[in-house]
């Protein structure tokens, strides 16, 4: 089991890395974050799950080690295969998640692509009792303000688009700021509106 990848990116797509470790490049399949939030020459640590079929030996990566917990969480449910997991974990951060489950919402797993109603309602029933919910998305911080993690995720993603760490800061805090309860929690919602005020086709990177 290769349990954890510690190497450089070679290449970077929207979905998924290559990681050079010992010479040898690894392909592993990460959530979208991640994978916008890293480029080619960076040194990065991926905690990871090998997926052995008979026809193809499958690396899926994350970031943190609550969210390889939280995927192989969701595969022990049935109906829900490696990339229908990945497709929550892109959508939904862990405690979105462990939320949803604490409530019996079934409503944000409906919303991710691959997963339909009925899949959706065991992800509920059969995660029920094993994930810790928070108080709040946003516990331990502040109201208008994004949890530590998330907002250096989206600032670290930003940084990889082309802007500088200044104007990517400012922008996370800014949108904290105005952004709805529910997304403050997220990678991809704040990343989705902090490209809608930088703009997403900015290639350079701004001067600090």
């Amino acid at each position: 089991m290769i349990s954890s990848l510690r190497g450089v990116v070679l290449h970077s797509d929207a979905d998924s890395v290559i990681v050079e470790v010992g010479g040898v490049g690894f392909s592993v399949a990460v959530p979208v974050d991640v994978a916008r939030g890293l480029r080619a020459g960076d040194d990065t640590l991926l905690h990871t799950n090998l997926v052995v079929r008979e026809d193809a030996l499958s690396l899926f990566g994350f970031a943190a080690r609550d969210e390889l917990d939280t995927f192989t969480l969701l595969l022990s449910v049935s109906g829900v295969g490696p990339k229908s997991a990945l497709g929550v974990l892109s959508a939904l951060s862990v405690a979105q998640i462990a939320e949803a489950v604490a409530n019996e919402d079934d409503a944000p797993f409906r919303r991710v692509s691959g997963i339909g109603p009925k899949t959706a309602k065991l992800i509920v029933v059969q995660l029920a009792g094993k994930l810790h919910a928070p108080v709040s998305l946003t516990a331990g911080a502040a109201p208008g303000v994004a949890p530590a993690a998330v907002s250096a995720k989206v600032v670290a993603a930003l940084i990889a688009l082309g802007w500088s760490e200044r104007v990517s800061t400012e922008t996370v805090h800014e949108i904290a700021g105005t952004a709805a309860a529910s997304d403050l929690g997220s990678v991809p919602a704040l990343l989705k509106l902090a490209l809608a005020q930088l703009g997403p086709s900015r290639t350079e990177r701004t001067s600090v």
